[in-house]
């Protein structure tokens, strides 16, 4: 696959010299054109430039949904310096982690994240802040975007990045502890721009609708820097509620692109829109990922929504993330389609030996969107990335056709209303709370959310655990999605012989009580 950019910033400036007036964003009522979009990153990257930032350096984004966060990313790789979006439902431990990991200088900061941000000072390296949105001016140490737009003008041209550069870091949790950064260049998002482009036929009159986190890789490369790539535009939505505001904005800005996860389509499913929604709106196509779609959610809304087409796909943050995602001419139920083009999957087993069609194995994947590897971690990139081939940890099959067909996923994990919770990472929290043994923390069924999770706590030999106490303690630790639904205390832990926790046991019982 070949691509006709290097970098983020050659795709604005090319798109800007053709039509410099042509819109790239909508916030509400206002409208950001490429000159203007342009001229503002430049300005940024001014900025960064003043405070030595350097190629290589790492600049954090703990931004909500804003112009901001698009102008941050943009001024940033320009540069060469690293992007790297942190995820904003993180608590201050959490987030520092992140920020000490990759070394960040500087961290674009929302005024609405205050309480989060202020005791990052003492636990990271962080020189400076940059503030969206009102904030304290106590030093120079603390600046507002708006500020820098009003000191700052101009920027002088410097060497760009190239397509094999490191461009961002895009933090995952893995079962075997803390968050892991996923190392995404250029080349890597791109191949995504040009695959799903393909496939869709988008073109610089389509339009999307933002209003997903931006800091997921999902929204990041399909919503924000797609859209651009093609010189096209997107709507952007700072906060999701109400819902009506998206509908409406979905007609009045004649959205053609509409992402969302299963949460939303199945919501949109049994919502009663107003009949002017269902006749006027300009919806294309209405594309589902993050978590696997039911099929009770896909006839609903396929039955409603007979003017579009509704294309479900798979990926992770190691792919950039999209993997495969159902044709718009053929979809199989409960397939995430077929694999995008220039990526090749692979069904093998235990021993990296391929297996025929229809049989159940590994889910592996090559392509120019496999990730550069995991920062700082070489151990965890070799035993994830073999002969160039990406190890998911899911399990799935391939039909005749080439369709995937995911059966199971990683071991452990639990999908949230879109969102990857990883138990190991609330089990170390739990187990560091006083009286605790050992801990469990697992997937239930639950027809709102999907999963939610669920810790079975065995206390330490001669030690009661105050559950009241434990979940005050957790809501200090942990964002708010991490929070286990229930908190269970046993006397003993099921094991194995060699003392490893037979979780499979504890997700048999949460079932069967879901069923029952």
């Amino acid at each position: 696959m070949t691509y006709p950019y290097q970098n983020f910033y050659e795709v604005l400036a090319s798109h800007t010299a053709r039509k410099p007036r042509r819109p790239a964003i909508f916030i509400g009522d206002e409208k950001l054109t490429y000159e203007r979009l342009l001229k503002k990153i430049d300005t940024l990257a001014h900025f960064l430039e003043l405070n030595n930032i350097k190629k290589g350096d790492r600049v954090a984004l703990f931004l909500q949904n804003s112009k901001e966060f698009v102008i941050s990313l943009f001024a940033i790789t320009k540069i060469g310096a690293v992007a790297v979006p942190v995820n904003t439902f993180l608590k201050s431990d959490e987030v520092a982690y992140i920020l000490n990991d990759c070394e960040a200088k500087i961290l674009m900061a929302s005024s609405a994240l205050k309480k989060v941000v202020e005791p990052l000072w003492e636990m990271t390296g962080i020189e400076r802040i940059v503030w969206e949105g009102e904030y304290e001016a106590r030093d120079n140490k603390n600046i507002g975007f708006d500020e820098i737009f009003a000191i700052l003008k101009t920027h002088e041209q410097v060497e760009l990045p190239k397509i094999d550069d490191l461009a961002v870091i895009i933090y995952t949790s893995g079962t075997t502890g803390n968050p892991k950064g996923a190392m995404l260049s250029y080349r890597n998002i791109f191949h995504n721009c040009e695959a799903i482009g393909q496939l869709t036929k988008f073109t610089r009159n389509d339009r999307f609708i933002v209003y997903l986190p931006m800091f997921h890789a999902f929204t990041l490369t399909v919503t924000v820097i797609m859209p651009l790539y093609y010189g096209a535009s997107f709507v952007l939505i700072r906060n999701i509620m109400p819902f009506s505001n998206i509908i409406k904005q979905i007609l009045l800005k004649r959205v053609t692109m509409f992402v969302g996860v299963p949460d939303v389509y199945n919501a949109l499913s049994r919502a009663k829109l107003p009949w002017y929604f269902m006749w006027f709106h300009k919806v294309r196509y209405f594309v589902s990922g993050a978590a696997p779609l039911s099929e009770a959610t896909i006839h609903r809304f396929t039955s409603k929504f007979k003017r579009a087409k509704l294309l479900e796909g798979y990926g992770l943050s190691e792919c950039s993330p999209v993997v495969s995602v159902n044709l718009p001419t053929l979809q199989k139920p409960r397939s995430v389609g077929p694999a995008i083009a220039g990526v090749e999957i692979k069904i093998v087993d235990e021993n990296m030996m391929e297996l025929p069609r229809g049989e159940i194995g590994e889910i592996i994947v090559k392509g120019d969107n496999v990730m550069q590897g995991y920062l700082n971690r070489p151990s965890a990139t070799d035993e994830t990335i073999v002969n160039g081939w990406l190890l998911t940890g899911d399990m799935g099959y391939l039909d005749e056709d080439g369709f995937l067909f995911i059966v199971d996923r990683k071991k452990d994990l639990i999908i949230s209303k879109g969102i990857n919770i990883y138990p190991r990472e609330i089990e170390e929290v739990i187990n560091s709370f006083e009286g605790v043994g050992t801990s469990a923390v697992v997937g239930m069924p639950d027809e709102k959310s999907g999963e939610v999770p669920v810790a079975f706590v065995e206390p330490a030999e001669n030690e009661t655990v105050d559950v009241k106490e434990l979940r005050k303690f957790l809501k200090e630790k942990l964002a708010n999605f991490k929070q286990p639904r229930d908190i269970r205390i046993v006397k003993e832990l099921p094991k194995n012989a060699t003392g490893k926790v037979l979780k499979r046991l504890l997700k048999e019982e949460l079932k069967n009580e879901h069923t029952s």
